[in-house]
């Protein structure tokens, strides 16, 4: 009896050290999800900007996920290297970079920059992420080069006034700055959407052909607002890469911490090779109007400078974000 016990523990024995080798031999340790870079950079000549077009089928993930898979059909599957979110809705936008990435990696494309702001609305009721990218195309496409242009805000006091007379005059001070021939994008924030159908056609109509992309920055504006901001063809060579960088969030309301979010950006630009002192174009998400006047303040940029009204960024307790774009030396 001992003998045969001694034999059963022996083969229960043999079996379970064979299980474990089994269950270690189909192990497989997963790659960790790719963070996408903090700057890219691409030939002046050969950038091309797309608008994603609003689905409000699904959730933010879905949704997120179209919005990519569609610009790549628009650009014609070349390679990404800069991406605007504006994210509506209750969505954690903290996700975004990475359902971009995790998707991008999917089709084999390198990962571009990527910022993201929460919205207040966007042009079409249930849509939660409209989408700009800036994309590298095959061959030349711009024979000159590219300048950035803000309009300025357009404001009343009054945070129900009607929006469409604001535009207009955003737009018109856009155009001053910047001739609707040649225009590649064009973006307007707006603080109401009540006619967004409108306010689309009059963008198109001032500049056609462009990109266009109409967004509410905040739900509860605390005041009236329209404010426009553009990509053209200008006059100049088009010569040189241009650097696009992802947002970076000030972690705090205080000036130290502006302070620190822009030493920040101009580190990652000086990594990347662009002189702070070439920044062609600045995007400050300010989510008051408090630190929309430090922030701007502090920020002594040299290009467009535009403040912009945001519902959020993807830190708790901050008081903006920031982006930019900027010529690399040559």
């Amino acid at each position: 009896m001992p003998l045969r016990i001694a034999f059963f523990v022996l083969v229960l024995t043999a079996l379970a050290v064979g299980q474990k080798k089994n269950k270690d031999e189909i192990t497989q340790v997963l790659d960790l999800p790719k963070d996408p870079p903090v700057v890219v950079s691409g030939d002046v000549r050969k950038l091309v900007f797309h608008v994603s077009p609003l689905s409000t089928a699904g959730l933010l993930s879905q949704q997120t996920r179209e919005a990519v898979k569609a610009l790549l059909k628009m650009n014609g599957g070349v390679p990404i290297i800069h991406v605007r979110a504006f994210v509506a809705g209750n969505g954690d936008i903290r996700r975004v970079p990475q359902i971009i990435s995790d998707y991008l990696t999917e089709k084999r494309q390198p990962l571009p920059s990527i910022s993201v702001i929460r919205a207040g609305g966007l042009s079409r009721e249930n849509a939660q992420v409209v989408l700009e990218s800036v994309s590298l195309a095959k061959k030349d496409v711009n024979a000159t080069a590219l300048e950035f242009a803000y309009s300025g805000a357009v404001t009343s006091p009054d945070p129900l006034v009607a929006t469409r007379p604001l535009l207009d005059k955003a737009l018109d001070q856009l155009a001053g700055k910047a001739a609707a021939a040649g225009t590649l994008q064009v973006t307007c924030f707006v603080s109401t959407l009540g006619d967004a159908t409108g306010l689309l056609t009059a963008m198109s109509t001032r500049f056609p052909g462009a990109a266009a992309n109409l967004v509410m920055g905040q739900r509860g504006p605390a005041q009236g607002l329209a404010a426009c901001q553009s990509v053209r063809r200008g006059s100049g060579a088009p010569g040189g890469r241009l650097a696009f960088t992802g947002t970076r969030v000030a972690f705090g309301q205080q000036e130290k911490d502006a302070a620190l979010a822009f030493q920040r950006l101009d580190r990652d630009l000086a990594e990347s090779g662009a002189n702070p002192g070439n920044v062609v174009s600045t995007n400050i998400y300010a989510l008051s109007s408090s630190m929309a006047e430090l922030s701007s303040r502090l920020r002594k940029a040299t290009g467009a400078l535009a403040v912009i009204p945001s519902e959020g960024v993807a830190a708790v307790e901050a008081g903006f974000a920031v982006d930019a774009v900027a010529a690399l030396e040559q």
